[in-house]
């Protein structure tokens, strides 16, 4: 294996596949990247055996093909003290030793054969497949992930379900406490109803990976296993099992206490009160009646308490609930929409917040719920 690159952007593909390789591999293997040179083009692969990232990039002077395991984390904080530069890359073909030069110097780091790398996992033939728009995937991960769980109790629950029909993708995740819900429609659908549970590690993956991405992306998936191809990336993970929450059977629809709140006021009011809320229930309590909305927070261990009033559209009975700060506060900073509506039935049953009013694209058919904090 021969070949020049520029060290930068290789740097670039080896810390965004990097991310998925676990801090403590199970296998030594998993401790190294997979280099791939053929037609011109390196594909560096790692993988965690749950989840596989394959980068690609064009190579200058490419005079040997090869395969080569390279040891991940060297190579990375070698590259790292590098300035940007070409960087001629060759492998040893009976040593595996990979040379890294550039305009003043070089290092050796040793390899293995690529023999033994785990292979990366197919698709069923029958699988099926969809695009999507970059900014549509990356809104419908970005602001849902917040809500997906952590429990082993209920794993299915541990990442996001994408719900995809013929005419639109629904994007959930809910820990039973908070649920998100985005619907967005026009999409290239699939040809027949199906859906699969994104886990929250490639989740936040693919995030980080859309930021900068401009082209259509790929999702393949089966019962088992899903891909996602971006320009430069292919993401590749195993699904979580299990059969997914019913969740429009939990999102109330007899929610009569409308409350229509200028959404900035909103967030500013329960972050400024919430200084003084209880640690052990981040508890804000909203009294609300007409005209506006007194928000409060008080910890009696420390003698604390704060209250806000800020004005609102509200022409229902007065009525008081109580939220956790923190998840309200992280609903409200994953919608845009100038106004939100706050609706609610009363103190103990579950509240909706639905962004209304002039929403972008993406928040067309938005739905947070928060099950209230009885006290």
């Amino acid at each position: 294996m021969n070949f020049t690159i520029s060290s930068s952007a290789l740097l670039t593909l080896l810390q965004n596949t990097g991310k998925v390789t676990p801090p403590k591999a199970t296998m030594p293997i998993l401790d190294y990247f997979l280099f791939n040179l053929a037609d011109g083009k390196l594909s560096i692969t790692g993988t965690d055996l749950e989840t596989t990232m394959i980068s690609e990039i064009k190579v200058d002077a490419a005079t040997e093909e090869g395969v080569v395991a390279v040891p991940s984390r060297l190579i990375t904080d070698a590259l790292r003290e590098l300035s940007d530069q070409p960087l001629n890359i060759t492998v040893d073909k009976s040593t595996y030793e990979v040379t890294l030069a550039w305009r003043t110097g070089r290092i050796t780091i040793p390899g293995l054969a690529g023999t033994g790398y785990p292979e990366l996992a197919s698709l069923a033939d029958d699988h099926q497949r969809i695009s999507i728009a970059p900014e549509w995937l990356m809104h419908g991960v970005a602001k849902t992930l917040f809500a997906t769980g952590e429990g082993e109790l209920r794993p299915v629950m541990n990442g996001i379900c994408f719900d995809i029909s013929a005419e639109s993708i629904t994007f959930v995740a809910t820990d039973a406490f908070k649920l998100a819900k985005i619907t967005m429609r026009g999409h290239n659908g699939a040809a027949e109803a199906a859906s699969f549970v994104l886990p929250k590690k490639p989740a936040l993956l693919l995030r980080a990976l859309l930021a900068k991405e401009t082209e259509d992306v790929t999702i393949e998936f089966d019962s088992k296993y899903i891909a996602f191809t971006l320009s430069g990336y292919k993401l590749v993970t195993r699904a979580i099992e299990g059969r997914y929450p019913n969740y429009n059977s939990v999102i109330p629809t007899s929610n009569t206490n409308k409350v229509i709140i200028d959404r900035a006021s909103f967030l500013g009011s329960i972050r400024r009160v919430s200084v003084c809320s209880s640690t052990a229930t981040s508890l804000v309590k909203f009294n609300i009646e007409q005209g506006k909305m007194v928000v409060a927070a008080q910890d009696t261990d420390f003698s604390v308490s704060a209250e806000d009033t800020i004005e609102c559209n509200y022409e229902g009975t007065p009525l008081s609930i109580g939220f956790k700060h923190t998840v309200l506060s992280e609903m409200l900073s994953n919608i845009s929409a100038k106004e939100v509506s706050f609706e609610l039935a009363d103190s103990t049953r579950p509240g909706l917040i639905i962004p209304t009013g002039e929403t972008d694209e993406f928040e067309g058919e938005m739905v947070m719920l928060l099950m209230p904090i009885l006290s």
